[in-house]
């Protein structure tokens, strides 16, 4: 099973919008990285996102981008005071390819507790994961 980790892209202030879209360059950014996911071979099953704007709008460049057949859905667990608890729970019990899109600092917490070895996670970045035991080891494949 591969994991992929996705921190949302850049995103205006809550003073521009509250709902906090993606900037412009924000909405580059992400394209950038679903097509940088794409010649790395990601093609996850399943898309997950917190269901804030941001997040729902960078999981969208990964769904048109490298995965348009995904399952596309919001779940509890990826929101920035989520504990990464909830997540890790729910990826032990997927056996498909898994993007998720999220935000700090639940993601680079949730990274820790996946893959404690590896680097922080990068901001408005991506960490691939790959597991061969049905999530209970992971590695570090690739990040952008």
């Amino acid at each position: 099973m591969r994991l992929l980790l996705i921190h949302h892209a850049d995103a205006v202030g809550p003073d521009v919008d509250p709902q906090q879209p993606l900037s412009t360059p924000g909405y580059e950014h992400a394209l950038r990285l679903a097509l940088t996911a794409k010649q790395h071979g990601a093609a996850p099953a399943v898309i997950w996102h917190s269901g804030k704007l941001r997040a729902r709008q960078t999981g969208e460049a990964f769904l048109r981008n490298c995965a348009p057949f995904a399952q596309f859905k919001m779940v509890r667990g990826l929101s920035p005071d989520d504990s990464p608890g909830i997540i890790h729970t729910a990826i032990q019990q997927q056996s498909r390819d898994l993007a998720l899109v999220g935000h700090w600092p639940s993601l680079p917490a949730l990274l820790c507790l996946l893959s404690p070895s590896s680097a922080p996670m990068p901001q408005h970045g991506a960490v691939a994961l790959s597991s061969d035991d049905h999530g209970l080891t992971w590695s570090e494949i690739w990040r952008s």
